[in-house]
């Protein structure tokens, strides 16, 4: 089965220009040789700390930003060097939700015609069926016609980011990406946007690339998991082997930070000593060792690459080398 999306060793590397004459004298490795892919109906859950590189991740995906280098493939389509012209039809198969639903969402405009719009730029719809498919969409999301006429400032948090899911789901599209899009809602908010989006999957179809903090979040709904340090895939696994199982160093961290809602249990909690390092001068060798609690001397040389531990468990660690 081909895979909805299919990503290759995708980089994007910003340049650092100084001076009068704008030189590059360097570059900021955002995202440095990802790669994962995603079937029908699946969701990838994409964990790590701030900065990591998993919105950057996101938007490339998505060629909101353009690559430096890898491939995407869209149902087996190469769009990595695709125009703005060719890559309109692409448009429609892939739609992404933000993280702040206030600043994604024109004040401007009414909920109604926020949604509508891309109907009309892409030719779908116009007049009456355009109300009528809108009026369809705010049903699915939890959503009452009549709302249609408010301004986004009427609503509340949770509503706003289900009118960016109606907006999503607009064009009929094969995969969502999903960058941190109930970080900025109360607890019991999240619950309802998480199980709303796990409906829609289950009666579409859909594939969620799912970028988040919140590993409960993430165990929820997600199918596989890969976690991110610093533009790299470090470890990438079935969701039930990574939370009972962790390989890596840096996930086992992760894991320990979680709270437990259990007061009479304790787990051990391993906080990882130093900083992260900065992406425009990443350590040689494997770029965790700075703060691993493992480090061994090759690993301030050599890169580890990520290798098959596990049926469909890899890991990025000399500790798992063959």
């Amino acid at each position: 089965m081909t895979p909805v999306i299919e990503v290759t060793d995708l980089q994007k590397h910003y340049p650092v220009r100084k001076g009068l004459l704008r030189r590059q004298v360097g570059a900021v490795f955002a995202v440095d040789g990802v790669s994962f892919s995603i079937n029908q109906g699946e969701t990838l859950g994409l964990v790590g700390e701030s900065g990591c590189g998993k919105s950057t991740v996101a938007r490339t995906v998505m060629r909101l930003i353009e690559p430096t280098g890898g491939s995407i493939r869209l149902n087996g389509t190469d769009i990595t060097g695709l125009s703005k012209a060719e890559m309109r039809p692409f448009r429609r198969q892939m739609q992404i939700v933000f993280q702040d639903p206030f600043s994604s969402l024109n004040p401007r405009m009414r909920a109604g015609d926020i949604v509508g719009e891309v109907l009309e730029v892409h030719h779908l719809t116009r007049g009456r069926a355009t109300e009528a498919r809108v009026a369809e969409l705010f049903a699915q999301v939890g959503l009452r016609p009549a709302q249609m006429a408010g301004y986004p400032h009427q609503f509340s948090g949770g509503q706003r980011q289900r009118i960016c899911i109606a907006r999503a789901l607009a064009l009929d599209p094969q995969l969502i990406v999903c960058d941190e899009p109930v970080s900025a809602l109360d607890v019991s908010i999240q619950a309802q946007v998480i199980n709303l989006m796990m409906d829609l999957q289950r009666d579409k179809k859909l594939s969620y690339l799912f970028i988040a903090h919140d590993l409960a979040v993430v165990e929820h709904i997600s199918h596989r998991v890969a976690v991110m340090y610093l533009g790299r895939i470090v470890e990438y696994a079935d969701k039930r082997d990574l939370f009972l199982n962790p390989k890596h160093p840096y996930t086992e961290a992760l894991l320990s930070a979680v709270p437990v809602p259990n007061p009479r249990l304790k787990r051990q909690k391993r906080i990882l000593q130093g900083d992260v390092p900065s992406p425009m001068h990443p350590p040689p060798g494997c770029p965790f060792h700075t703060r691993c609690p493992y480090v061994e001397p090759r690993c301030r040389q050599d890169v580890p690459t990520l290798r098959e531990v596990a049926p469909g468990h890899l890991v990025s660690c000399h500790l798992h080398g063959l």
